[in-house]
């Protein structure tokens, strides 16, 4: 099981952070931008925690987390104003896209390794892809696999959090560089799980 099929069960805990937004004025869309916008952050400071000072290491964790909680509140806001759409449900899943782009970017920039970052983001788009492309062919929305997008923003925060006082290399990768090893691997297998449990679903 993974951390996104966790969301229904989440609801009591956002009610909190729902209603605040609601009594602010902010929109489900509004919420969706912010949490990009935190992604953008993130990436910066995960580029300054490898080329400057791993306490933005630390910084890059937090703002990782906030991406993370603020993707959750956006449905749980649409539903509570009443105004969940087909368009904001494609703006959410837009910008998620582009934040986990940013992220991975950010992630390899610091470390400079573009061609472990390359392998990264392949994995993460294809991961998300092969989700919601079982809708598109008629079946449920997939957030089964080895890791799905709530795993892995809380692995990629963990390890932001261990960078700052875990520094040098193992295997000639620093622990962020394994991060990314791991983002690469784990994502081109979770794509083939899913691929493999909607071609099943379809025969």
């Amino acid at each position: 099981m993974t951390l996104d099929q966790l969301r229904p069960y989440l609801s009591r805990f956002l009610d909190p952070f729902v209603s605040g937004f609601d009594r602010i004025g902010l929109t489900p869309n509004g919420v969706s931008v912010l949490a990009f916008v935190m992604a953008i952050f993130a990436a910066t400071a995960f580029t300054l925690g490898g080329r400057a000072d791993p306490v933005w290491y630390v910084v890059a964790a937090v703002l990782v987390f906030l991406n993370g909680w603020l993707d959750v509140i956006d449905g749980a806001l649409a539903r509570e104003q009443g105004v969940a759409s087909a368009g904001g449900d494609l703006l959410d899943h837009v910008l998620d896209r582009y934040a986990d782009i940013v992220v991975i970017f950010g992630i390899a920039a610091g470390v400079e390794n573009y061609f472990l970052g390359f392998l990264a983001v392949t994995g993460v788009v294809m991961t998300s892809y092969l989700g919601t492309q079982a809708q598109a062919v008629g079946l449920e929305r997939v957030y089964g696999g080895l890791v799905g997008r709530a795993d892995r923003l809380a692995i990629i925060g963990v390890v932001g959090v261990l960078a700052y006082p875990i520094s040098g290399t193992y295997g000639g990768l620093t622990l962020v560089g394994w991060l990314l090893v791991f983002l690469a691997v784990v994502g081109h297998v979770t794509a083939l799980q899913r691929f493999a449990h909607s071609w099943s679903a379809l025969e």
